[in-house]
């Protein structure tokens, strides 16, 4: 039922196996045997065998019994999951924390030394925590090799933390309905051994892949490490915000402060846009839909996506 070799993935894998084989012997078991015991019935007490029915008097004895018997297993079973459940509450003091935002509908990474990526690095055999943010709707973390998952809830701090106890690639994705795109929100756990780890970490140096040389090819990038596409989409298509094929330089009917008026799409209004998206809805589409990307794009970023923006004419 379980893959072997991923036992060790990460230090919680064991308690969670080890409390779901516990749960589902003891559901089969009885799934099982209820099951047995009533077909038997139907055969044994059928109406040709007993065309009249017998008053059946209670038993001190089987109550007490099933009683018991079932008050023991639940109790089993708690143990089983409180014990695989506990130790992921009890964060080491030495862990390494990573920022984990969860937004529709991508994920975004922060390191303690301003490092920023869509995909999880993580290093082997070390303690990570990672402090989960949700900024707009519920989110919720999800590593299956880890046997990890946790809500993200807007406001409320939450967190996980792991060891990692294999080197490779683990998909890590939302398991909380959060929209449209839900099913676009995946990302991967990429676990390295220490050394290599330290070496990436250090690294201040651009690590991003080479960008063509092609007008918008940046601006590409940016918006698709930032989630952007999952609601502007580059064919004409409606989805949650204005498609961008053809908008750069188009006259656009907008709501601003509860009054329709005529904008033109240009820098400044991207810009705004960007930095403060409910000031001026485009009409059809609705009002508090996108955060503000201040903290996450600067002027430059947004001068590069509008290079991309003009290279999608209708």
């Amino acid at each position: 039922m379980f893959s072997k070799e991923m036992a060790d993935a990460s230090n919680f894998v064991q308690g969670v196996d080890t409390s779901f084989m516990v749960i589902f012997g003891i559901i089969s078991f009885f799934l099982v045997g209820i099951t047995a015991t009533m077909i038997y019935f139907v055969f044994r007490y059928r109406k040709s065998k007993h065309p009249k029915a017998k008053q059946i008097h209670g038993n001190n004895m089987l109550e007490i019994i099933w009683t018991l018997i079932p008050t023991v297993l639940v109790m089993v079973m708690f143990y089983y999951g409180w014990m695989g459940y506990k130790p992921m509450k009890e964060v080491p003091d030495d862990a390494f924390t990573i920022k984990s935002i969860g937004r529709m509908w991508n994920w975004q990474f922060e390191y303690e030394n301003g490092k920023r990526t869509d995909t999880l690095y993580v290093p082997k055999d070390r303690a990570v925590k990672l402090d989960l943010v949700a900024l707009d709707v519920l989110h919720s973390l999800y590593i299956p090799a880890f046997r990890l998952k946790q809500d993200l809830v807007p406001g409320k701090e939450e967190f996980m933390w792991f060891i990692a106890g294999r080197e490779g690639n683990f998909d890590l994705f939302c398991t909380e309905y959060c929209g449209l795109s839900h099913s676009s929100m995946t990302t991967s756990v990429v676990v390295m051994a220490e050394d290599e780890f330290d070496k990436w970490y250090i690294d201040t140096t651009t690590v991003a892949p080479v960008i063509s040389d092609k007008p918008g090819a940046l601006g590409l990038r940016i918006v698709q490490k930032n989630g952007c596409l999952a609601c502007h989409s580059l064919d004409g298509s409606k989805i949650v915000g204005p498609t961008w094929k053809g908008l750069y330089g188009r006259m656009e009917t907008v709501k601003s402060k509860g009054q329709t008026r005529e904008q033109i799409v240009d820098s400044a209004y991207v810009i705004n846009s960007i930095y403060n998206p409910n000031d001026d809805i485009v009409d059809g589409y609705n009002k508090g839909l996108m955060l503000s990307y201040k903290n996450d794009l600067t002027e430059e970023d947004i001068g590069e996506i509008i290079e991309f923006m003009k290279t999608l004419k209708e």
